[in-house]
């Protein structure tokens, strides 16, 4: 069996950034987002903003970068990515001139043919309908909806006008409102109209010289309305699935949602079971603007962006989940544990089959910074690290498990932490001012292991890799006893001192499991819920799962802690069941369901 673990294990490039939202100050940091993952030609290939390359597998386990040519527009974001016929067309955004198309019949060798753009787009979407026509969905932001038109199949360009199809609805839309747990509504029209004129104002503007299509963006600056953007189209037993994502992808309750259609070009309504993409806790958080495909053998998948967002906005990773269609055409995505290693193949509902054994446990280092002690590494939380006192390699961090365990795997996981290093390349001008890192960094360590803490052993030596993966797997499927995980001798890229956001293992304990929750879960108006759960003595963290019904509680919440716990994913007027499951190294146990 072969396994994986949120975030995809692939090298995340440095991007070097000028923002001039933040004055221009160089902020450096690793990004990869927006994908789109197709299956061609019997392989697997993720195109991701801002890597210079795409990710290429046969298994969706084990992942090569490859380079793209430069001809390709691999500066701007959100790249689209679709196979019709023999070839693969690739196109990505830009609000500033007309975008182009390329298509290949070989992703990886080329080469590339040039279809001429023509307008401009951001968060582009292509979609192939089964009787050969083709459709172009677009759109990113918090003023303007997503557009969807017909295209041309052989010139790609427009047939007809634009439809808007898809808009924000953040008062009605639990999970669209913006902030950390969906937690701000919308300004009203009279504040963003009185900051709006303040702005214009302060800058000496008159507005009549203001582009008609720009007086919107401004205005959206002070809105706090929801980004509403990553179209993605999938069509299933004759019915048309257009996701997007919302909203925001700084947030952790990033996340996409999903309308359903008879038409390609709509009317949409709003699917029964949303968000579907949506994973808020847990270590790594984020699940929106993404794409959604079979695999070789029918079994679907969704593929979107994680959140991490200290270094710049834009620290992001890439995660994998299973997903499908229930009896119902309902479109479901499993991140119930999302960010905890799974088996590639199985129910798209199986449980893992490894227990988080880290989160809480005890933690020392040779040293460490005031602010980023060794149990930061256990925390769960890949917002905050351990940071090594220097850059030496006989720099240590050692986990203590509290008993021996039955461990199977490990993923280690690298932060940056306020890099000082000079560009290495010339920065690219545009209101998102950058240089990609074309180096190929290392990151190098030594994982050990033992039972008592004097005598160890070596589980994994990538103290002489040639590669540069920040969230590195270990998975021994026969499994080794284990109280302490050591991880030593480490050099990371630009020579920083080493930080490690999360030392993770997972295995099976012997003990009982967690005692079955009690909780109560109470709406709080059209759109909030507080589920408060009673402390457990054996219980190491929780599962709130709630749906439309007992059968479909598709979405998760994962939380560390007893006590109260507000949820702001819901939907106006829709009715919701709820269940906690609580869980410890030894299993999970399944609470009772309740109507909310």
């Amino acid at each position: 069996m072969k396994y994986f673990c949120n975030p995809v294990n692939v090298n995340y490039r440095y991007q070097f950034n000028q923002d001039p939202r933040r004055g221009g100050a160089l902020q450096i940091c690793r990004e990869a987002a927006d994908p789109s993952m197709i299956l061609f030609q019997g392989r697997y290939y993720i195109f991701a903003s801002m890597t210079l390359g795409v990710w290429v597998s046969d298994d969706l386990v084990s992942w090569e970068n490859r380079r793209l040519p430069d001809e390709l527009p691999l500066y701007d974001y959100a790249p689209d990515v679709r196979v019709i016929g023999d070839w693969v067309y690739f196109c990505a955004s830009n609000r500033e001139h007309n975008c182009d198309r390329w298509r290949t019949k070989d992703v990886l060798n080329g080469p590339y043919e040039k279809i001429e753009g023509s307008f401009p787009y951001w968060d582009p979407n292509l979609f192939l309908d089964d009787d050969g026509r083709v459709y172009f969905y677009w759109g990113c932001s918090n003023a303007t909806p997503i557009w969807g038109v017909e295209l041309n199949p052989d010139t790609m360009q427009p047939l007809g006008e634009k439809t808007a199809v898809i808009d924000g609805h953040p008062y009605e839309i639990g999970y669209e409102r913006v902030g950390e747990d969906n937690s701000t509504l919308p300004a009203s029209e009279a504040e963003v109209e009185a900051k709006y004129q303040a702005f214009i104002k302060a800058r000496g503007v008159p507005e009549a010289a203001i582009p008609a299509d720009v007086k919107p963006m401004i205005r959206g600056m002070f809105s706090n309305r929801p980004f509403i953007e990553g179209a993605w189209m999938d069509k299933f037993e004759g019915r048309y699935y257009l996701q997007y994502a919302a909203p925001g992808t700084q947030y952790n309750t990033y996340s996409d949602g999903v309308y359903v259609s008879d038409s390609p070009l709509g009317p949409f309504t709003l699917a029964a079971n949303n968000p579907y993409s949506y994973k808020p806790g847990g270590f790594l958080p984020g699940a929106g603007h993404g794409s959604t495909m079979q695999d070789k053998t029918g079994n679907w998948w969704h593929v979107s962006t994680m959140r991490i967002s200290v270094n710049h906005d834009f620290e992001r990773r890439v995660g994998l989940w299973p997903a499908g269609f229930d009896k119902d055409g309902e479109l479901f995505c499993n991140q119930r544990y999302g960010d905890w290693p799974m088996a590639a193949e199985g129910d798209p509902w199986r449980d893992p089959e490894w227990m988080l054994l880290s989160v809480g446990k005890a933690a020392t280092a040779s040293s460490f910074l005031p602010g980023h002690e060794p149990d930061k590494a256990t925390e769960e939380n890949v917002q905050s690290w351990w940071r090594a006192a220097s850059k030496g390699r006989d720099e240590w961090l050692c986990v203590n498990l509290g008993e021996v365990f039955d461990v199977h795997a490990v993923q280690v996981n690298f932060a940056d932490d306020r890099i000082d290093v000079p560009c290495p390349g010339e920065i690219r001008p545009g209101s998102q001012a950058r240089y990609i890192d074309e180096a190929e960094q290392l990151t190098q360590w030594k994982l050990e292991g033992s039972v008592d803490g004097e005598n160890w052993f070596v589980i994994e030596d990538k103290s002489d890799a040639r590669t540069d993966l920040s969230h590195d797997l270990v998975v021994r499927e026969e499994g080794f006893n284990a109280r302490y995980l050591r991880l030593s001798d480490m050099a990371v890229p630009f020579e920083q001192n080493p930080c490690v956001s999360g030392l993770r293992v997972f295995g099976l304990g012997s003990g009982e499991r967690a005692a079955a929750s009690v909780f109560t879960a109470t709406r709080m108006g059209d759109l909030d819920m507080v589920v408060q759960i009673k402390e457990q003595g054996n219980a190491l963290g929780y599962n709130i799962l709630f749906g439309s019904s007992p059968e479909k509680l598709y979405h998760s919440s994962m939380v560390f802690a007893a006590g109260s716990h507000r949820v702001g994913a819901l939907i106006k007027d829709r009715e919701y069941f709820v269940r906690v499951d609580a869980f410890n190294e030894n299993g999970i146990t399944e609470g009772i369901c309740v109507k909310l």
